[in-house]
This record gives C-alpha cells, sequence and structure tokens, in this order.
C-alpha cells in the first residue's frame, strides 16, 4: 500500500493533471480560433501569441510543469511519469462535452485498459 509521502505526491500529481488539462482545453479553444492550421513561421507564431486562450493554455502548461517537477524531486519516473494517463478518460469525457467530439467505445475501452494499468503501477 502506498506510503503518506507517496499520498502527498499522488495530490502534486492529480493537481499536475488537472492544471495541466485546463491548459489542454485552452489551448484546443485557441487553436480552434487560428482559422486553420498552426505555422511555425514568424506570423504564424505572432498569430498564436496573441490570442488569448493560447498564451493562458501555454502559462497553465508551464504551472503544470512546476507541479510535475515537484513530483519528479520526489518520485521515482517510472512511478510517477504512468500515473500521468489518469488524466486520459477525465479529458475524453471533456473532449465530448466540451468540444463536442465523438468518442467511439473502442476508445473508452482502451482508456478504461489504461487506467487499469495505472492502478498497478500506483500500488507498486
Amino acid at each position: 500500500m502506498p506510503t503518506d509521502h507517496r499520498w502527498g505526491s499522488f495530490a502534486l500529481l492529480l493537481t499536475a493533471i488537472a492544471i495541466g488539462q485546463v491548459a489542454e482545453f485552452l489551448m484546443k479553444h485557441g487553436t480552434n480560433q487560428l482559422g486553420g492550421e498552426m505555422q511555425f513561421t514568424l506570423p504564424g507564431l505572432w498569430k498564436a501569441f496573441t490570442i488569448p486562450a493560447l498564451t493562458g493554455g501555454y502559462g497553465m502548461a508551464f504551472v503544470a510543469a512546476l507541479f510535475w517537477t515537484r513530483v519528479l524531486s520526489r518520485e521515482p519516473l517510472s512511478w510517477a511519469y504512468p500515473l500521468l494517463a489518469l488524466g486520459y478518460l477525465p479529458l475524453l469525457l471533456g473532449a465530448h462535452h466540451l468540444l463536442g467530439e465523438t468518442i467511439s467505445p473502442l476508445r473508452i475501452l482502451g482508456v478504461v485498459v489504461i487506467i487499469a494499468g495505472v492502478a498497478m503501477v500506483f500500488r507498486s
């Protein structure tokens, strides 16, 4: 069973995941405002950095990375990294409900299988 220290790391990791997911939704909302595929040209990058949802998403991703760094300072990468997959199911549901994306039953089943594996990693 995980120790109190590990539960603290788990809470930090869940925080990193949640903030990271807010970042992902902001970035997706921002990319929808680009009017096409993001271009890696100076004008294209300038356009991306002037869309508030994108810059907000970049900022949130940075904050998530700070929490992730704290987790990495406390735990082995081989334990922490697989747990990031816990964000798959909420992201999938959010993509469906917030963005109107179609999610197939096979995709949901795949995520459930991944989360079952994550549970095994957490207990190790």
